[in-house]
């Protein structure tokens, strides 16, 4: 069992979600997310987002939008004290298991240089399919990836070996 609880968000999420971009974003010179865009996670897409906590302490967030079928992952954050666990794995995870059977596709959009975010889009079986200019605001540019339905069921079984899915029963298997 992990010592780490995953959850969906919810509204009084919204100080810690703050916290925890200062204390990512912030604490690297980075822009940190509009306070307008973390409420919005809090009370309308609650259920597509979650925050990974060790006690009563937020220490990583993933945000995602659903809409009918299709899925935007936009930000996975874990303070540095925890990136070396699997915090942001158990995030994935528990995003995964919201959307593999909902939607159609995934988006995720990524700077270039973010190599890490790039290489869990690739294990996750996502393709690189363009790049956006001045996605966030002037000068901003984008890669633009994606995951397809028919990448989604190829890659069930990884996703089963990684411990992001559970195994599909099998069928006529005894109750």
């Amino acid at each position: 069992m992990s010592r780490y609880a995953i959850r969906s968000l919810v509204s009084d999420d919204f100080a810690a979600l703050a916290t925890l971009e200062n204390d990512v974003f912030g604490a690297l010179g980075e822009a940190v997310l509009c306070p307008h865009y973390l409420r919005l996670c809090t009370e309308i897409f609650p259920e597509s987002s979650f925050v990974a906590l060790d006690g009563d302490r937020a220490v990583g967030y993933l945000l995602a939008f659903v809409r009918e079928r299709e899925a935007w992952c936009t930000t996975l954050a874990v303070i540095p004290a925890y990136q070396k666990t699997r915090v942001a794995v158990q995030l994935i995870g528990a995003f995964v298991r919201h959307i593999i059977d909902r939607v159609d596709a995934c988006w995720f959009t990524v700077k270039e240089d973010n190599e890490a975010a790039r290489a869990v889009h690739r294990m996750l079986g996502a393709v690189e399919v363009g790049r956006r200019i001045d996605f966030y605001g002037p000068g901003d540019e984008r890669i633009v990836a994606t995951i397809d339905r028919a990448t989604f069921e190829r890659m069930r079984g990884k996703y089963e070996r990684l411990g992001l899915v559970p195994p599909r029963a099998s069928v006529g298997a005894a109750a």
